[in-house]
C-alpha cells in the first residue's frame, strides 16, 4: 500500500482546520444573533461585523487546500455550496426592507448552513483519516 505524499497530507490537514474553524465562526455568528435578541441589540453590529471575517476568506483558501491536498471531485462542490449559501445570507440579510418574507428565511439558511458545514468536516474527516483513502488519488 502506498502512502500519500506530505504536501498532499498536509493540505488535506489545513483543508480540515480551515473546514472546522468556518463550522465554529457559524455557530459563532448565530449565538451573536441570539446575543442580539435576547440580551441587547447592540450585539448586532458585532453579528454583522463578525461574518467579514469568515465568509468568504476561509472558504477561498479552502479552495487553494483542496486542490493542494488533491482532494476528490466533492470538497470542491461543497466549498462552491458553501460560497452560494454565503451570497444567499447575504441577500436575505439585505433584501428585509423589500421582502421581509425573504429577509426572514436568513435565520433558516444560518441553520442549514451550519449543517452544510458540519456535514463537510464529517465528510473530509473521515476521508482524511481513513486509511482506505490515504493511497494518492483515490477518491
Amino acid at each position: 500500500m502506498r502512502k500519500i505524499d506530505q504536501r498532499v497530507r498536509i493540505g488535506r490537514i489545513v483543508y480540515l482546520v480551515l473546514a472546522i474553524i468556518f463550522t465554529l465562526s457559524v455557530v459563532t455568528q448565530i449565538f451573536l444573533a441570539g446575543m442580539s435578541i435576547f440580551i441587547s441589540p447592540a450585539n448586532w453590529m458585532k453579528h454583522m461585523t463578525f461574518v467579514h471575517l469568515f465568509g468568504f476568506n476561509i472558504p477561498v483558501f479552502m479552495l487553494v487546500f483542496a486542490f493542494i491536498g488533491a482532494l476528490p471531485h466533492w470538497a470542491y462542490w461543497q466549498v462552491l455550496a458553501i460560497l452560494i449559501s454565503m451570497f444567499l445570507m447575504y441577500f436575505t440579510a439585505n433584501i428585509s426592507a423589500n421582502l421581509p418574507l425573504l429577509g426572514a428565511m436568513h435565520p433558516v439558511f444560518g441553520v442549514l448552513f451550519f449543517v452544510m458545514s458540519y456535514s463537510m468536516v464529517s465528510k473530509v474527516w473521515k476521508f482524511t483519516f481513513d486509511n482506505k483513502n490515504n493511497l494518492k488519488g483515490k477518491a
